[in-house]
């Protein structure tokens, strides 16, 4: 029999871990919560939508696990945020671990992770809790990654890298081996970092300018 998980979120990530987790984990999803005031539909998913402050009454700490689905608004601050607010109701937070991500870490992966398809975890690797980790990204050996982070696709970590708490790396980032990212970092997209970030740095690659070539005059083409 499955562990049954109350999501919390109603927008297009909780709506992916509805999808992740009913078709490919072991939980089975009952029901999705958001705060009173963000309650716009009774159901989502086609199941129930509770009030956060009425879910313990709904389904109790002891019989029911959870996940919280939110982005990185707020670098991560509003996840992080409610993260503690259900940990301190006394609810287990699970993780979601793709059968299609390569994870070699030993298990070294904390709660509520969100790791989906195409990741490669290498050995000696350590994920702390509320980390996400989007489609096809790479986690060099021996790397540390802080609690309440959120890494887009496809970024290269290379190895012996540590990333803070509530950092937020971009599509398509390269971070050199050996290097740290202190906390509340920015990585931008197509970013390649190859020295130490400071804390609530925000570091952003030069974005492609359009060439005065027009593209009818490419050959080729």
């Amino acid at each position: 029999m499955k562990r049954q998980i109350v999501i919390f979120g109603s927008g297009d990530i909780a709506q992916l871990a509805h999808y992740y987790f009913s078709s490919d984990s072991e939980y089975e999803v009952v029901a999705f919560t958001v705060d009173a005031e963000y309650i716009k539909e009774s159901e989502f998913c086609g199941l129930p939508v509770i009030a956060f402050e009425d879910v313990v009454a709904r389904f109790a700490p002891e019989q029911y696990d959870f996940f919280v689905a939110l982005s990185y608004s707020k670098l991560n601050a509003v996840r992080k945020e409610k993260f503690l607010a259900v940990k301190a109701l006394g609810y287990r937070l699970v993780s979601y671990i793709s059968s299609h991500a390569t994870v070699l870490n030993q298990g070294a992966i904390g709660e509520n992770c969100f790791i989906l398809e195409d990741n490669t975890v290498q050995p000696f690797v350590s994920i702390g809790d509320n980390v996400t980790l989007w489609s096809g990204n790479h986690i060099g050996h021996h790397s540390v990654i802080e609690n309440h982070t959120f890494i887009a696709s496809h970024v290269v970590i290379s190895g012996g890298v540590k990333i803070g708490e509530q950092c937020f790396i971009g599509v398509n980032a390269t971070l050199r081996d050996h290097i740290k990212v202190a906390e509340r970092c920015v990585i931008g997209a197509g970013t390649l970092l190859l020295a130490d970030a400071d804390a609530e740095g925000v570091y952003i690659g030069s974005a492609t300018e359009r060439s005065k070539v027009p593209s009818t005059r490419l050959r080729g083409l």
